[in-house]
């Protein structure tokens, strides 16, 4: 595999009103997960105080609470604001993955995590019978940091084989699959790996992202390095958009290894002000039932502190 030339500069935000740059639109839905504490329960009424601070109303989140119950992801028991949520295990499980990418991340930008030049693939051909299956599969493939090369086949800068399998075996699909790896990967005449990634995965789309999320952070962290008094309505409020605002940006991110990224890379600088921020949020929470997001991010985010130090 050849060397990788010096990645060009990392594209330039686009300058966004004050007003657009500061408000974060939260699914109800993002809300209830954000919400759940470390012994999988969601307190109705948190749950409902936050939401009208967001600009929810009750109606929007008791047809959000009665679709999770539908779907299995919540048991109910109580009512109104004196209800009381329980995550099921499913929902814990598929929350489970989201940390361990964003711990990825922050290894990756410490430098703790460097590319060894393997290109992992997955082909895989699922009939048209069941294609549900395959369709699912597709979608994960893409939302696990994958590129489709062609029809049927995928490539990630990330040992994702686990990840891959896990959902591959809860859709019946497993047998479908065929895992490899290669150093040796060409598409067309390219075959620089940084001009692969490029070409592969929507960089633009995803800087512009961390850009937003850069913006959205940055007030925040203001309020809660300030000398204000917040409530804890108001912490809540603040980690659920940051959470949210993460998520929109980490969702699409393939999560490449610096070595394929440009530079500056905005993700970096954009995920150490959301760890500042998780680390002010966590100074100033004293609650005993804080939401498990707080101890997990806090936790992620001191690991990568660490690293850094570590490194220096």
């Amino acid at each position: 595999m050849s060397t990788a030339p010096e990645p060009k500069s990392a594209p330039k935000p686009k300058p966004k009103p004050a007003a657009e740059s500061d408000h974060v639109e939260v699914p109800t839905r993002m809300l209830v997960h954000a919400l759940i504490r470390e012994d999988g329960t969601v307190d109705a009424d948190e749950l409902y105080t936050v939401a009208n601070t967001l600009g929810m109303s009750d109606q929007q989140v008791r047809l959000c609470v009665k679709r999770l119950v539908a779907e299995g992801r919540f048991t109910h028991e109580g009512r109104g604001r004196k209800a009381r949520l329980h995550a099921t295990a499913e929902t814990t499980r598929a929350l489970a993955p989201n940390a361990d990418f964003l711990r990825h991340a922050f290894q990756q930008d410490a430098g703790a995590a460097p590319w060894d030049g393997v290109w992992h693939l997955v082909a895989f051909a699922v009939p048209e019978s069941a294609r549900t299956a395959r369709d699912t599969l597709r979608e994960t493939l893409v939302h696990l940091g994958g590129a489709a090369l062609q029809g049927g086949l995928y490539v990630c800068a990330n040992a994702w084989e686990p990840y891959v399998e896990d959902a591959a075996h809860r859709l019946g699909a497993h047998d479908a699959l065929t895992l490899l790896t290669t150093t040796d990967l060409c598409r067309g005449d390219v075959q620089e790996p940084a001009e692969l990634a490029a070409r592969l995965w929507p960089l633009q789309e995803i800087a512009d992202r961390y850009h937003r999320l850069s913006r959205v952070a940055q007030p925040r962290l203001a309020r809660l390095t300030g000398s204000a008094e917040l409530s804890s309505a108001d912490l809540l409020t603040i980690a659920v958009e940051l959470a949210a605002e993460l998520s929109r940006a980490m969702d699409p991110d393939p999560l490449l290894p610096p070595q394929l990224l440009p530079r500056p890379w905005p993700g970096t600088q954009a995920r150490e002000l959301v760890a500042r921020c998780w680390a002010a949020l966590y100074a100033r929470d004293e609650g005993e039932t804080r939401p498990a997001l707080f101890s997990q991010y806090a936790d992620i985010t001191r690991e990568a502190a660490a690293r850094a130090t570590a490194s220096r």
